[in-house]
C-alpha cells in the first residue's frame, strides 16, 4: 500500500553525518519508501551506493527505488524505479523490470495525470507541490488546488514532493496525497529520526478518516 513518508536522498545536503546513517535513522522514524537519487556520478559509483543502501534497508523491509536509472535498479536488485517525463518510457521500464516492480512517475501537468491513467504505474508524483531549491527544472508548482484537481482525475495513488515540511504537511495530506515525499526536511535535519517521526505523526493525524 502506497502510504506514509517517502525519503528522496540527496547526499549533498547531508553534512557532518554518514548518509547511510541518516537514511537508516529516517527509516527507524517511520519512512516507508526510499528513493536513491543521484545525478552526477558514474554508473559504477551509483551501483556501489545502491548496493550499500539496499543492505541498510533490507532488515527493515523498506523498498528501494532508483531515480531514472532502470539499468542500476536491475543491477542492484532494487524494488523499482522512479521515472520522469524525459526518462525511459513507462511501458519499456515495465517490460524490463517486470510486473512486480514498483514504478513511480513524475507528472507536472493535468494532461500528464490523464495520460498516466492509461498505465499501471504504482503512483504518480506531483512535482513540485511548492517551490523548492532541490527541484529547479520543473513546471509551475501544483499548490493545494492542483493536488485536489489531480486527485479527482487520477486513478493512481498520489505522492506530493517539493517544498513539503512539517508545518505545511497537514494541508498537503488533506488535499489528497497518499504519501509525503521529502528531501531537505530529513536530509538537513539535526535529528533525522525525529524529523521522520514528526512527519509520520502529522501524516497519520491529518489523513482524512473513512468510515467503514
Amino acid at each position: 500500500m502506497m502510504e506514509g513518508i517517502y525519503l528522496v536522498t540527496d547526499r549533498k545536503l547531508i553534512q557532518g553525518k554518514s548518509w547511510l546513517y541518516v537514511v537508516e535513522e529516517a527509516v527507524k522514524g517511520g519512512v516507508s519508501l526510499v528513493q536513491l537519487r543521484e545525478k552526477e556520478i558514474s554508473t559504477r559509483e551509483f551501483i556501489e551506493l545502491g548496493l550499500a543502501l539496499k543492505q541498510v534497508l533490507a532488515p527493515y523491509q523498506v523498498p528501494l527505488l532508483v531515480n531514472d536509472r532502470v539499468d542500476v535498479a536491475l543491477a542492484i536488485g532494487a524494488e523499482g524505479v522512479h521515472i520522469g517525463q524525459s526518462d525511459m518510457p513507462y511501458p519499456v521500464a515495465r517490460a524490463l523490470l517486470g510486473e512486480k516492480a514498483l514504478i513511480g512517475l513524475s507528472v507536472e501537468t493535468q494532461e500528464q495525470v490523464l495520460l498516466a491513467n492509461q498505465w499501471e504505474v504504482d503512483y504518480i508524483a506531483l512535482s513540485p507541490v511548492f517551490p523548492t531549491p532541490t527541484k529547479t527544472d520543473t513546471h509551475t508548482p501544483w499548490g493545494l488546488e492542483g493536488i485536489k484537481a489531480a486527485r479527482k482525475i487520477s486513478k493512481h495513488p498520489i505522492v506530493g514532493i517539493g517544498g513539503i515540511h512539517q508545518h505545511n504537511a497537514p494541508e498537503v495530506v488533506q488535499a489528497g496525497v497518499s504519501m509525503l515525499a521529502v528531501v531537505s526536511e530529513i536530509c538537513t535535519a539535526e535529528a533525522p529520526y525525529q524529523a521522520a517521526k514528526n512527519l509520520l505523526n502529522v501524516f497519520n493525524y491529518s489523513k482524512p478518516q473513512t468510515n467503514i
